[in-house]
């Protein structure tokens, strides 16, 4: 079966650095980021557009435009049109044209994309309309009954109309995969409980849309997690156990929130660091 793989732009923001890189020192993470005059560092959101015969699957939507102003400007958005629809329309697609819309989990940075763009006394809005919208049994669970930790992370509006959609799918972890053959999903639970990785396999290897796991480059350095996470020392392990599987299987990330890199390819350096090459700053119609 032919599969292609394309990257998408979303609305992109501007968070600080130290909440970032979490216990990691600024003189350690500026050898990677340069922040501004506020210590923010420059983020995107990107999506992950799988095309197949008869399915086209969007992972992710991106923070897209949901925010009021004052909201917009607080969480650092610099966008007030929606960016990914922008990008869908760029290779002749709409929200219309998806037919699974799967969400690693359900934070606003990842998920509010699914909304239409603020309008000053308007309702929320629910975009594409015909996708089945997938996410895990357990960020669900979270999602409805937050800890008062990540209360600020969800979208409670968004929510409901996913429930009341009737299109929502739910995965348990133990239950065969949704997505058939090439697709497997990687659980983690070191950023959020229940936080769903999906692996699309092409002819030379797996790709791994890599999520909160390793949101960019820096973070494929085993030590370096974000301060928004909810178990760090469980990440660490959790993101070892899956970099040594993809580097044996000669496998790809992609990069959600890393605004240069889309894809590339895990290796390691001459003192068995992690590292990645091959990299690409956006990806069409990838299918070798």
């Amino acid at each position: 079966m032919t599969r292609t793989l394309t990257t998408l732009t979303g609305n992109s923001q501007r968070l600080d650095g130290g909440a970032m890189f979490g216990n990691a020192p600024k003189a350690l993470w500026e050898r990677w980021v340069t922040p501004d005059e506020a210590n923010r560092i420059a983020l995107g959101c990107r999506a992950l557009l799988v095309r197949e015969p008869h399915r086209t699957v969007l992972i992710e939507t991106g923070i897209g435009a949901f925010f009021s102003p004052d909201m917009k400007h607080r969480f650092g958005v610099q966008e007030d049109r929606h960016v990914l629809l922008e990008s869908l329309d760029a290779i002749g697609l709409s929200d219309a044209d998806i037919d699974v819309v799967l969400l690693t989990h359900l934070h606003f940075d990842h998920a509010g994309g699914l909304l239409a763009a603020w309008q000053e006394n308007t309702p929320a809005q629910l975009l594409f309309p015909n996708a089945t919208y997938m996410t895990g049994r357990r960020q669900w669970l979270r999602a409805r009954t937050p800890h008062s930790r990540d209360r600020a992370s969800y979208i409670p509006d968004m929510l409901d109309l996913l429930e009341a959609s009737g299109r929502l799918q739910l995965i348990d972890e133990d239950a065969a995969n949704p997505l058939g053959d090439g697709w497997h999903f990687h659980w983690s639970d070191g950023h959020t409980p229940g936080q769903l990785l999906p692996e699309v396999m092409l002819p030379d290897g797996p790709v791994v849309f890599a999520g909160d796991l390793v949101p960019g480059v820096p973070w494929v350095h085993l030590p370096i997690t974000m301060g928004y996470d909810r178990f760090p020392e469980g990440l660490i392990e959790e993101k070892q156990q899956l970099l040594d599987d993809l580097l044996a299987r000669n496998g790809r990330l992609v990069f959600t929130h890393d605004p240069d890199t889309a894809l590339g390819r895990l290796a390691r350096d001459a003192k068995g660091r992690y590292q990645v090459t091959e990299t690409a700053a956006s990806v069409r119609d990838l299918a070798r």
